[in-house]
Parts: structure tokens; sequence; C-alpha cells
């Protein structure tokens, strides 16, 4: 059976689909299964962020064919890992878990970059030009932490 990672972020257009592609080049397809969803309804069955799938192709990777969905309760049991990529998108998510096992799935993405530090991906929906460019970057690195660690406790 597959492990399961699941990415979320507020609208699952910008930053969780990032996560999700990067994430899923980095590994194997037959091990890992990489998803990913939004707090917020407002883009469920939409593509990315034309400006996510730019980044994204610029950097070897394709998230064009992704469709937004909205976080439900049953990934609590679907998934194996939830990576979130804000405090707010955390309080969300942890609010809908009913148990202590649910919540312990539940990870801020930047902590395993910055320990302990609760620091946010910043969305870039609003923000400066290079925001993509920079949202991509961090993700990128913390993704090859969250790969060899998972490469490692399950391969």
């Amino acid at each position: 059976m597959p492990v399961k990672v699941l990415m979320v972020c507020l609208g699952n257009i910008c930053r969780s689909p990032l996560a999700e592609g990067i994430l899923a080049s980095k590994l194997p397809n037959n091990i890992f299964v990489v998803d990913s969803a939004g707090t917020g309804s407002w883009h469920v069955g939409h593509s990315p962020d034309k400006r996510s799938i730019a980044v994204a192709t610029k950097n070897g990777i394709n998230i064009q064919n992704q469709k937004g969905r909205q976080f439900q309760t049953s990934d609590f049991e679907n998934f194996d890992y939830i990576y979130v990529m804000d405090n707010s998108n955390y309080r969300d998510v942890i609010h809908l878990a009913k148990t202590e096992e649910h919540k312990n799935k539940v990870h801020l993405i930047l902590n395993e970059l910055f320990p302990d530090e609760n620091v946010d991906v910043p969305d870039p929906y609003f923000g400066v030009a290079n925001g993509f460019d920079n949202v991509y970057q961090m993700l990128d690195e913390v993704t090859d932490i969250i790969a060899k660690k998972l490469i490692q406790k399950h391969s």
C-alpha cells in the first residue's frame, strides 16, 4: 500500500499544488502518492494559478493537470502525512481532527526546515511579482528534507 502525503493551503491553487508537484518529483511513485487540497472551497475543480504553473514549468515540473479540491475529514484516514503551508491552515485542519492520531499527522511544512519556529510559507496570490519564485524555492528546499526522511523511513 502506498504512503500517502497531502499538501494543504488555503485555496489549493498556489502553494499546495507547487508543493505536491515538487515533492512528487522527488519520490518514487511506486511507493508514494502525493496530493493537495485547500481549506477553502473557492477553487474546487480549478487548475492551479497560471503563475504556479509557470514557475513549476520553468523548473521542469508539470502541475497543469491538477484540479483543486477542498480538504475533507476523510483525508485524516486516507493520508499518512498532512503538510500545511501556514499557521491559519494548521488551525483549520487541526480543528477538523477528531483524534490525537489525526492531529499527529498534521505538520507545518516549514518546521521541517526551521524546527518549532512555525514559519509560514507566504501566500503569493496577492503578493509581489517574484513571490511565486520565492515560494517555489522555499518548497523545493523543504521538500528535499521531507523526501529524504520519507524515503529513509518507507523504502
